[in-house]
């Protein structure tokens, strides 16, 4: 009957180690959130007023596209851009996207382009592509976020 007393005893004393929980440290916590945020993708993308009533993700990502595409193209299209440089059928545009709303555009020209003078059509740019209506940045788990992205704008001859 000791023995099975003496066995019981050992197993209470040595049980009491599985009920403790180890606590994390904030630290832990802290770095295994941050290895669980997707840094690469927002939550929400910017938007426009008019794409806010769109409910679908990926429907109103491609209204804003559509529309921001279509405001650079018109914009861009009263100008002498086309007439300038007929061999220049697209430029690719940088967008960004500042977490205050504000928006910057950077022409993108390849490596070897000595065929048109970057810095005019760089002024160009920078003339026409003013007076955007108001956007939403994008969001990070409720937080505004700058964004960047290339934006290929084609360049309508008429």
């Amino acid at each position: 009957m000791k023995q099975y007393y003496f066995f019981l005893v050992f197993l209470l004393f040595n049980s009491c180690q599985y009920f403790e929980k180890q606590v994390p440290s904030q630290k832990e916590l802290l770095q295994k959130e941050l290895k669980a945020i997707n840094w690469k993708e927002v939550d929400e993308y910017p938007s426009f007023v008019d794409c806010d009533k769109v409910e679908d993700k990926t429907e109103r990502q491609h209204c804003f596209f559509q529309y921001l595409t279509e405001l650079i193209q018109d914009k861009l299209s009263i100008d002498t851009l086309s007439v300038l440089y007929p061999e220049l059928d697209t430029i690719e545009v940088k967008v960004t996207i500042f977490p205050n709303a504000k928006m910057k555009f950077e022409p993108q020209f390849p490596k070897d382009s000595v065929a048109y003078d970057t810095i005019k059509i760089d002024s160009i740019l920078t003339a026409r592509l003013i007076d955007f209506p108001k956007v939403n940045p994008a969001i990070k788990r409720g937080i505004p976020v700058k964004t960047q992205f290339i934006l290929p704008v084609i360049l309508k001859v008429e």
